[in-house]
């Protein structure tokens, strides 16, 4: 009998990797029952804010907290707003091993801010480079461009590059960059930036009136109303610190 051998070393699957947009939940309380309710207030007006969105859970702002997590309730709870907890960053041994009993798994922690140079070391470094005359080209960005507009449910990633969207993003669309967004049309839907931590990304639009924007992990939904001056008209979204910008153009 023959025997066909590309049958046999034909695989039925391939392993890629894969990098997936997640939501990131970050902790300032151990009390599962705070965060219930501050959860339930934050998206009372939007119950199916969420669409199953993967979740990682930042614990760094409680790690010192000697207080348990309950992660059997915390699971629970973002599971009953429409998210899938699948990590777990950021916390104590203690901790990281109560999360790992319920399932999550041990996520690699956020990289650590670089801290500012002081002034006078800045100042020599401007000296040295402008006496040696050191002029290095900016690495070269690539761009997607969207020329469709984008319904609820589609979502488009720019992976390792800025995003151009020159049609809508309608409610529940979402498009994600990893460097900055444009969309030369209304954006009502999901705005990503900055998807693998680039802080000094930023989304462009000639008419903001997102449901989501977030830059390098740090979003605002539309429960926080948008400024008059901004709202519907030309603007611009950038990170200062820890706080989300959004200022006209």
């Amino acid at each position: 009998m023959a025997i066909d051998t590309a049958v046999q070393n034909r695989s039925s699957f391939d392993l890629k990797s894969a990098l997936l947009p997640v939501v990131a939940v970050m902790l300032k309380s151990t009390d599962v029952g705070v965060l219930a309710a501050e959860l339930a207030q934050r998206l009372a007006a939007d119950p199916d804010f969420f669409d199953n969105d993967p979740v990682l859970i930042d614990l760094t702002g409680v790690r010192e907290d000697p207080a348990p997590i309950d992660f059997a309730a915390l699971t629970r709870l973002l599971h009953q707003h429409h998210t899938v907890p699948v990590a777990v960053r950021g916390g104590s041994a203690v901790q990281m091993a109560a999360a790992r009993s319920v399932g999550l798994v041990a996520a690699p922690d956020a990289p650590p801010t670089r801290a500012p140079t002081p002034p006078e070391v800045r100042e020599i470094i401007h000296e040295v480079v402008h006496e040696v005359e050191v002029i290095r080209p900016a690495p070269r960005v690539p761009t997607v461009v969207v020329d469709k507009p984008l319904r609820s449910g589609q979502q488009v990633y720019a992976r390792g590059a800025d995003l151009v969207v020159l049609a809508m993003v309608s409610f529940g669309a979402e498009v994600i960059a990893d460097g900055n967004i444009h969309v030369y049309a209304p954006l009502r839907g999901r705005a990503i930036a900055g998807a693998r931590g680039d802080t000094g990304a930023r989304i462009f639009t000639t008419c903001m009136d997102p449901q989501l924007i977030s830059i390098a992990g740090i979003y605002r939904t539309t429960e926080v109303a948008i400024a008059a001056d901004v709202v519907g008209k030309p603007a611009q979204v950038r990170l200062d610190g820890e706080k989300l910008l959004i200022e006209p153009l």
